[in-house]
């Protein structure tokens, strides 16, 4: 991929999206066409090789864009379980290899938001160590000799986030309808809210600023601190914590038992924003994290946080322990007291949510406890019931709150499928909810 600044033009991107989705139906339709009169075999292996082809493209792309754009594409990322394996692999480096900028292109935002860099740095790495949606990361050294990690915002970026989310609106809602009648204003309104907000790297330095303050009885989690002097709202700076990255920890070369340690760090830090400081840290892109061979998790991205009002973190709350109760058929009055019922008033229907319920509570058996990714009928049966409920929600709400709260959860699914791990899920999950 080039190292270009990304196109801030309104329709400039959207013709680049409109490309990337036209090569994607035309490969699609030609790979059937070629299917016709081979085996199944055959047939299945041209459409995974086409499905891998059409992944590349839209790592390209999107990786180049960046941006809004580039931040709903990690978002599919994330769900890796429901994907083949190798699309899976190729979406995955949209979480953490996607092409910066020369240094030459964010040096006058840097010096902008700064002033003279030579007053506060000792040294300062020209190539940055990660790229993301909205900005890239360089390694940098004090004068006073601490290392650091500082995050530039590309330059633009504000325009070019504006000019993704009328685009995408259009775009996403389409898709949505494609699949299901279900209500897409909800999710969009909390979609564009949580992407705005992280342009402002002052609000994020707060955050990271208040989840040390909750952490910090909590010696497995590690949050790299704010060096304020050389932060502002384009510009955030912190300590720079070393760990190894996904893949490293993710390889079969590391033991599977450091792998459950940080696979149940995960799931604590999950339970805990979510049931208990009601303030959780919504972007589980499995690059947002560096894992300690002490068993430590690094946590590094605190732009989506979601605060997660009193009645939905009571909700999950019920719910997790009336499921745990084995009282499935309570679930339908509790999910409308959450806000998530049929249009006219009435409850979901429990054939609905059963399914659902089913399958947790197969992942949260105590004995043998569940190991992710390698009973692999849960993924899939998880992702036959999610197609049967948008079939089913057409005439479903919910607040718009639970959206980032279910991709967070779903993405930390991905995580520790991913780390193949295991652990007593049950057991942690009842510490948060009452045995």
């Amino acid at each position: 991929m080039t190292r270009r600044p990304p196109k801030t033009s309104p329709l400039g991107r959207l013709f680049e999206l409109g490309s990337l989705a036209a090569r994607a139906g035309a490969s699609t339709v030609a790979s059937r066409l070629s299917g016709i009169g081979r085996s199944a075999p055959a047939r299945e292996a041209l459409r995974t090789a086409d499905l891998v082809k059409n992944a590349h493209r839209l790592v390209a792309t999107l990786g180049e864009l960046k941006g809004a754009a580039m931040k709903v594409g990690q978002m599919l990322s994330l769900q890796d379980a429901f994907l083949p394996p190798e699309v899976a692999v190729v979406l995955r480096s949209l979480q953490g290899e996607t092409p910066s900028l020369p240094l030459s292109m964010v040096e006058d935002q840097l010096a902008e938001e700064l002033g003279d860099p030579l007053q506060i740095f000792a040294s300062f790495e020209p190539e940055a160590f990660a790229a993301a949606s909205i900005g890239q990361v360089h390694r940098a050294v004090l004068r006073d000799g601490r290392h650091v990690a500082v995050k530039i915002q590309y330059p633009n970026i504000d325009r070019i986030v504006e000019a993704d989310l009328g685009n995408l609106y259009r775009v996403l809602k389409s898709v949505v309808a494609l699949v299901s009648k279900v209500d897409f204003e909800p999710i969009w309104k909390e979609l564009r809210a949580r992407l705005r907000e992280e342009l402002d790297y002052l609000h994020e330095a707060e955050r990271m600023r208040r989840m040390t303050e909750l952490h910090a009885g909590v010696p497995e989690i590690v949050i790299p601190r704010v060096i304020e002097e050389a932060s502002t709202t384009r510009i955030l700076t912190t300590t720079y914590e070393e760990g190894l990255s996904p893949d490293e920890a993710c390889s079969a070369a590391t033991p599977q038992e450091l792998k459950d340690k940080w696979g149940l760090v995960l799931f604590d830090f999950l339970l805990r924003g979510l049931l208990e400081h009601r303030l959780l840290h919504a972007d589980p892109n499995l690059a947002n994290f560096a894992f300690r061979r002490d068993g430590r998790v690094v946590v590094f991205d605190f732009g989506c946080i979601k605060e997660v009002p009193l009645r939905l973190a009571r909700g999950y709350r019920g719910m997790c322990r009336t499921a745990l109760d084995g009282r499935i058929d309570e679930l339908p009055e509790l999910l409308k007291k959450m806000g998530v019922h049929r249009v006219d008033g009435r409850p979901l229907d429990l054939a609905l949510v059963e399914p659902w319920a089913t399958l947790v509570l197969e992942l949260l058996r105590s004995a043998p406890p569940y190991r992710f990714g390698v009973d692999d009928s849960v993924a899939t049966r998880m992702f036959d019931a999610a197609r049967s409920s948008l079939a089913e929600a057409g005439d479903v709400r919910f607040p718009p709150d639970i959206v980032f709260v279910n991709r967070t959860v779903g993405g930390h699914f991905g995580n520790l499928t991913r780390l193949r791990a295991e652990g007593p899920w049950r057991k942690t999950l009842e510490r948060y909810v009452g045995a």
